[in-house]
């Protein structure tokens, strides 16, 4: 086995943290208390080369593996987890759909624009009433003539209505099976069109820098050519792609612990109490190495995961407990920082703080902590 990085994919880490901390770090604070997204650092991510990492050339993309794409996401989320949000949506979620289930003239259409960062693209799948049970989603698309009309509601969805928000793939129920069972699809709308509108949300915990929208769908008229892939594929396309999913949220779990230990540990050599850095107290040492260590073991299980998708070897098990476990280590690991802070833990002016809110989403997201286990326990045989 071998556990080193290639020398590009140590290069890529180096270069995104390099600008995350040059170029992110600086604004988050701001940005988090104004709830505003960034415009100039989505630019500056984009010339980067962080929008379609692992989408051809051929259609605009970068061309890499998935285990550099998790890196980046990463590097981004040790410092910010509202850009790492941005990031990992607009891969995954965004151009993830459009990259593996689209059509030919679909993907030349949309795919270079999302991969040069010139514009973002949504995932529609959630609703008030159909969380965790993705399933049961009551919109709908009625084929009518040569024209989808899409009636309905999504919320909580990641970059759908910024200034350069160009659409969103949305599920869909388009009839019934023969077993009596909705019939899925998904269907891609883009913004402005006649009958759908995309509206902020806003008084987040989490992720205040990143953009959250609430989509409406009256009437809305969409050519039949907007489905996306064959009727009714739609509930195992948005699976697959969570599937995708679940590893960004890992990485962002796991970038946000590391960020969270490195300003815990270095706070711990400054901070001083009875004459010594509170670091070398048996209690606090013995945090750090234990956020340390799960920090390492979280890395180890999410880069395997990864590496079985570059290998085109199944990962839906190592993808629901890589995000599970990432997601509950920055839990633990930004607690143990916030503690560690004392008092400034809890005051925006250090970043440990945004840690500790934003952690929160990642045992929501892409699947609670508690739909993590059942699709472990489905998967291993015991459900």
């Amino acid at each position: 086995m071998d556990f080193d990085l290639t020398m590009e994919q140590d290069i890529l880490r180096k270069s995104v943290r390099d600008f995350a901390e040059k170029e992110i770090a600086p604004k988050a604070r701001e940005l988090d208390e104004k709830e505003e997204f960034s415009y100039d650092t989505m630019k500056a991510m984009a010339e980067l080369g962080l929008f379609g990492m692992f989408v051809p050339e051929e259609y605009g993309g970068q061309g890499l593996d998935y285990v550099s794409y998790i890196i980046a996401t990463e590097e981004i989320a040790r410092v910010d987890g509202s850009h790492a949000a941005t990031v990992a949506a607009g891969n995954s979620l965004g151009i993830g759909p459009l990259h593996y289930f689209g059509s030919e003239e679909q993907k030349r259409r949309y795919l270079p624009k999302l991969c040069a960062g010139e514009a973002l693209w949504g995932f529609g799948l959630t609703e008030p009433n159909a969380g965790s049970d993705a399933s049961n989603t009551k919109t709908t698309a009625v084929l009518d003539g040569n024209e989808w009309v899409i009636n309905g509601s999504k919320i909580f969805i990641t970059n759908a209505s910024t200034n350069i928000s160009l659409g969103v793939t949305v599920m869909c129920q388009t009839g019934t099976r023969d077993d009596g069972r909705k019939e899925l699809s998904c269907i891609l709308v883009e913004n402005g069109t006649p009958g759908f509108e995309a509206h902020p949300m806003h008084g987040k915990m989490m992720w205040r820098g990143s953009n959250t929208s609430a989509l409406y769908f009256d009437d809305c008229r969409v050519p039949k050519e907007n489905l996306l892939g064959p009727r009714g594929h739609g509930f195992y396309q948005m699976m697959q792609t969570l599937d995708g999913g679940r590893l960004s949220i890992g990485a962002m779990g796991l970038g946000g612990a590391q960020g969270a230990y490195e300003a815990a540990l270095n706070y711990s050599k400054v901070r001083t109490q009875f004459g010594k850095p509170i670091g070398t107290f048996q209690a606090n040492a013995f945090k750090l190495a234990d956020c340390f260590m799960y920090v390492e073991h979280a890395r180890l299980m999410l880069y395997k995961a990864c590496w079985l998708r570059d290998q085109h070897r199944p990962f839906a098990r190592e993808a629901a407990m890589a995000k599970l476990y990432c997601s509950e280590v920055m839990h633990m690991v930004a607690n143990h920082a916030v503690q560690l802070h004392g008092g400034y833990g809890l005051m925006k002016e250090y970043a440990v703080e945004r840690f500790y809110r934003d952690q929160k989403l990642l045992e929501i997201g892409e699947g609670t902590s508690e739909v993590q286990r059942i699709v472990i326990a489905r998967l291993i045989g015991a459900l």
